[in-house]
C-alpha cells in the first residue's frame, strides 16, 4: 500500500520523460557552445533558440496563455538539465519564471494575457528589477520612485545586477509609490517594456562566472508607465516580491544541482581514463571517497530541491523555509562539488581546456543571488522561531 507521504520522492513518468528530452536538447544544442559563450562573454543565442524551439524557455507558463503548463518540479528539472551543461543558458527559463512570477501571483487577467502569452510564445523574455546599489539584501531601502501623474506613473531611479537585462523585452520593477508610507508597505510593482521612452541600460558587468548571461543596471529617467501596468494594488509590491522569491529560490537550487551534477559527471569520466602509477586514478581509494561524498551531497541537494518544488506547486505554508533551505544547501554543495572536481582533474582542472573550472566559477553566484546564503539562514531561522 503506497504512503502518500512518500509521493514527493517519486518522479512521474512524465517528469522522467521530460528530463530525457531536455537532456537531449542540452547536450546537442547547448553544450557545444558553452565554452565559447563563456570565453566570448556573449549571450547564449544558440541555447535560447533551442529552448524556444522545444518549449523549454518558459515552461512554467500556464496553457491558458499558450504555455506548456509545466509544474514547479518540471520547471526545476528543465533548469537543472540545462545547468548541467551551461549555467548561463539555464538562466533563460529561470529568469523568465522569476520575472513573470509577480504577475502570475498578483496580476489581473488582462495583464496576464497581455504579457504571459508573448513570453510563452518566445516573443519576449522577462527580467526582475528589485535590487539597487544600496538596497540588496535590504530591499525595503530601495530609492527608485514612481510618482502618480493622472492615470499614469512616472518612474525614476535605477536597479542593479539585473539578469538578462537588455535581452528581455519585459521587466517587473519594484518602486516606492508612497514615500511617506510605512516602510515595506509603500512599494508597488510595475511592468516596464524595453521600448518605453526613458528606459535604458548600464554597461555589462564584468563577472567571475555566468558570463553568457548579461548583468546590467536598469536606468529610469521619467519613464511613463500606464496605470494598467501596475501589478496588483498599490503598496503590495514588496510583499509580492518576497512571495516570488519563496518560489524562485527553488529554481536557483535546481540550477546549483545541475552545475554540481555536470561537474561530478565530468570528474567521474576523467578519473576512469586518467592513469598514474600504472593504474587508473579511479582505483585509488582516496579519490573514490571524494567521489562518493560528492555524489551523496548532490543527491541530497536534489531531493531537497524536489521537495521544495512540490511545496512551491502547492503553495504550502512552509515553502519559505524549504525554499531557503533548498537554495542554501544546494548552492553550498555546488561550490564544494565543483571545487572538488577541479581538484580531481589536478592541473588540467585549472585550465580552460576542461569545463570544470567554468562550472566552479559559475557555481559561486548561486550562493549570492536571489538572497545570499546568509539571508537564507535568516529566513529559515525566522520560520523556526515563529513556530
Amino acid at each position: 500500500m503506497s504512503n502518500p507521504d512518500f509521493d514527493l520522492y517519486r518522479l512521474s513518468e512524465d517528469h522522467e520523460g521530460l528530463r530525457e528530452a531536455v537532456r537531449q536538447v542540452a547536450e546537442a544544442k547547448i553544450a557545444p557552445y558553452a565554452a565559447a559563450v563563456d570565453a566570448e562573454m556573449r549571450y547564449p543565442q544558440e541555447a535560447q533558440d533551442a529552448l524556444i524551439a522545444s518549449d523549454f524557455h518558459a515552461p512554467h507558463v500556464a496553457e491558458e496563455y499558450d504555455g506548456v503548463g509545466a509544474d514547479a518540479l518540471a520547471t526545476c528539472i528543465v533548469i537543472e538539465e540545462v545547468a548541467r551543461v551551461d549555467a548561463s543558458a539555464s538562466l533563460i527559463p529561470a529568469v523568465n519564471k522569476l520575472g513573470s512570477m509577480p504577475l502570475i501571483l498578483g496580476g489581473g487577467e488582462d495583464l496576464k494575457k497581455r504579457y504571459l502569452t508573448p513570453l510563452a510564445r518566445g516573443e519576449g523574455g522577462f527580467s526582475y528589477g528589485l535590487s539597487e546599489r544600496d538596497a540588496g539584501s535590504d530591499t525595503a531601502a530601495m530609492k527608485t520612485r514612481a510618482r502618480r501623474d493622472g492615470d499614469d506613473w512616472i518612474l525614476n531611479g535605477q536597479k542593479s545586477w539585473i539578469t538578462n537585462a537588455g535581452v528581455s523585452e519585459y521587466y517587473t520593477v519594484l518602486a516606492v509609490t508612497d514615500p511617506e508610507g510605512a516602510r515595506g508597505r509603500n512599494v508597488s510593482a510595475f511592468i516596464v517594456e524595453k521600448s518605453d521612452a526613458g528606459f535604458t541600460f548600464g554597461e555589462k558587468e564584468r563577472k567571475l562566472g555566468i558570463k553568457g548571461s548579461p548583468t546590467r543596471e536598469l536606468l529610469f529617467d521619467n519613464v511613463r508607465i500606464p496605470g494598467d501596468r501596475m501589478i496588483g494594488e498599490p503598496g503590495t509590491g514588496l510583499k509580492l516580491a518576497l512571495r516570488t522569491l519563496d518560489h524562485t529560490r527553488v529554481t536557483i537550487g535546481a540550477q546549483a544541482v545541475g552545475i554540481a551534477q555536470g561537474a561530478l559527471d565530468f570528474a567521474v569520466g576523467y578519473v576512469k581514463e586518467r592513469k598514474q602509477f600504472g593504474k587508473r586514478i579511479a582505483d585509488f581509494q582516496g579519490l573514490q571517497f571524494m567521489l562518493a561524498d560528492m555524489a551523496m551531497k548532490v543527491e541530497t541537494a536534489r531531493q531537497m530541491v524536489y521537495v521544495a518544488a512540490a511545496k512551491s506547486e502547492r503553495d504550502d505554508a512552509d515553502l519559505g523555509f524549504f525554499g531557503a533551505a533548498a537554495k542554501c544547501f544546494a548552492s553550498d554543495v555546488a561550490m564544494e562539488v565543483t571545487t572538488d572536481a577541479v581538484q580531481l582533474l589536478g592541473g588540467y582542472g585549472y585550465t580552460q581546456d576542461f569545463p570544470v573550472e567554468r562550472m566552479m566559477r559559475d557555481a559561486k553566484i548561486t550562493q549570492i543571488y536571489e538572497g545570499t546564503n546568509q539571508v537564507q539562514r535568516i529566513v529559515m531561522a525566522r520560520s523556526l522561531l515563529k513556530g
